[in-house]
């Protein structure tokens, strides 16, 4: 077992004595200790017994100054022993120094509830990657977990053969070991389909605390963890994967490929910033990253193959902040709401919907008050969503008033303050009754009942049902009103649906006088999702 550094200068020799549970030393901790310095010369850091050699640089200082400086280095070394080593103590739990720190028996050294750190059996979540219409399993996919906010948590791993996956997890741990009762979310793409999530498909949370030990790992593996992904036919942009990596601090960026203005692919950054994306098409394409406090500036790049270690520049432009209000009106059962920014060329205006990148939101907006700012806003173009989540509330519907529509804001590359010009005006939200009350839903029947709440006062609703890669399949005009207290239902007969399709209604809810119509209320951006399965 590896017992300490020997420092070699001029006539004098120091051995640092470090105890731990390593058979190798780790030469790039010490490497990086010694690049603290450049006061050296011609020195070696020896371990004896491994043969292993670091070179030192030159040394400037002379007389009593390098003995101070000597005396520094082997504490500095010692230093980096100690974050390789860890303690000799090989149990689950014991001392491994600091992050990245070293363990014994293919344990990992983690974080602690207690603040230090320790030796824990890895942490996993496996799965699977399938074609949610045949049910073949994707090799070549990507998955990503992301936390609360969306921000990175793991690297991005490849799925293999049968779409599985294997994702290692580094999170705090508990006493015992087990981790954290903290929840994740995944984020999946493949060649020529569509990504996961994407709107009105949300991810499950997958609970880490759920994880079990299975041949000294701990695997979450539940039906959260399989993810079925919607091929795109002829829908896709193109053929091409396109990858590269924006580095460390790019972690969790939202990486958005453009062609005249509007985004053909996109893809999340992995914790050491690497991303691929798919269905790229030929042509001069943009592609720029996005998040909370961090930009790459769109760079152009040719596209007729699949490329890879394509390079963004970390742009050094300064970050806005989006300052605005909410005004409620009518909110029922709603107490509060968010504002998120999607950038603009994933915004679609029929659907009302984009994709947001982490850290561009802001939460917990009341009726008391209503204000809010986003801030850390890269430079761009953003739309800007109210009430966009379930939260019992939508986006007024009413056309008539101010402050109805989707806001479109420019952050300058010089950042500062950019003021909205309206208030928001969101509403108490038509209630969904079934199917996607709850999430995702699925449906036995060829002719599925639609059922929502009914509005007060109202004239007549309409109805619009998608299927989950945004086409019109039902389009309803003037359902009539409801009389009493019961709940509009409507039987979905007029189309066949395709079996493993996932599909979403929307309803709005309108008067008419004088032979003009506005709109009163609508159903969640996000509610009313379900699946035909059949039996």
């Amino acid at each position: 077992m590896f017992r300490g550094w020997e420092f070699a200068h001029a006539n004098t020799s120091f051995f640092v004595s470090r105890r731990c549970n390593l058979r190798t030393p780790n030469p790039a901790r010490v490497a990086d200790a010694m690049g603290l310095l450049s006061v050296f010369d011609s020195a070696m850091i020896r371990a004896p017994r491994d043969g292993l050699s670091l070179p030192v640089a030159k040394e400037r200082m002379v007389g009593p100054k390098s003995i101070l400086s000597r005396s520094l280095i082997v504490v500095m070394i010692a230093s980096a022993g100690s974050a390789a080593c860890g303690s000799d103590d090989d149990d689950a739990g014991s001392n491994c120094g600091s992050v990245g720190g070293e363990c014994a028996g293919g344990q990992v050294c983690e974080s602690t509830a207690g603040g230090g750190r320790g030796c824990f059996a890895p942490l996993e979540v496996s799965g699977r990657v399938f074609d949610v219409l045949s049910d073949a399993g994707l090799v070549g996919a990507t998955v990503v977990a992301l936390d609360a906010n969306g921000a990175a948590l793991s690297t991005v791993v490849v799925t293999g053969a049968g779409g599985a996956y294997r994702l290692p997890l580094s999170v705090a741990r508990r006493a015992g070991g087990s981790p954290d009762d903290v929840s994740i979310k995944l984020r999946v793409a493949a060649d020529s389909y569509q990504p996961f999530p994407f709107a009105p498909r949300e991810a499950l949370p997958v609970e880490l605390g759920s994880a079990a030990s299975v041949e000294s790992r701990l695997v979450v593996q539940n039906a959260a963890t399989d993810v079925g992904l919607l091929p795109l036919g002829d829908k896709a942009h193109g053929e091409h994967t396109v990858s590269g990596a924006l580095g460390a601090p790019g972690a969790g960026a939202l990486v958005v490929a453009e062609l005249n203005q509007e985004a053909v692919a996109t893809a999340v950054a992995g914790v050491g910033g690497g991303w691929t994306l798919f269905n790229v098409p030929d042509g001069d394409v943009t592609i720029g990253a996005y998040r909370g406090g961090y930009w790459a500036r769109p760079t152009l790049v040719n596209v007729s193959r699949d490329l890879a270690d394509v390079e963004l520049d970390g742009g050094s432009g300064g970050f806005g902040a989006v300052r605005g209000s909410v005004n409620f009106v009518n909110p029922g059962a709603g107490d509060a709401t968010s504002v998120v920014l999607v950038v603009e060329s994933t915004f679609d205006e029929n659907l009302a919907r984009g994709e947001s990148p982490s850290g561009l939101r802001a939460g917990g907006i009341t009726s008391s008050d209503g204000s809010f700012v986003i801030s850390s806003v890269p430079p761009g173009r953003y739309a800007v969503l109210a009430a966009f989540e379930n939260d019992s509330l939508v986006r007024d519907p009413d056309q008539t008033i101010g402050g109805t529509d989707v806001a479109h804001i420019d952050v300058p590359e010089a950042g500062g303050e950019v003021p909205l010009d309206a208030s928001f005006k969101i509403t108490g939200a038509l209630a969904v009754i079934t199917p996607g009350a709850n999430g995702i839903e699925e449906v036995a029947s060829l002719t599925p009942t639609l059922e929502w709440e009914q509005d007060s006062s109202e004239d007549g609703y309409e109805l619009r049902v998608y299927d989950a890669l945004g086409e019109l399949i039902v389009e309803e005009d003037d359902l009539p009103s409801v009389n009493g207290s019961g709940n509009v239902i409507y039987t979905l007969d007029r189309v066949p649906l395709e079996p493993g399709m996932i599909y979403q209604f929307r309803a709005r809810s309108f008067r008419e006088k004088n032979a003009k119509r506005t709109y009163i209320s609508a159903t969640e951006d996000l509610k009313g999702v379900f699946q035909y399965a059949t039996q």
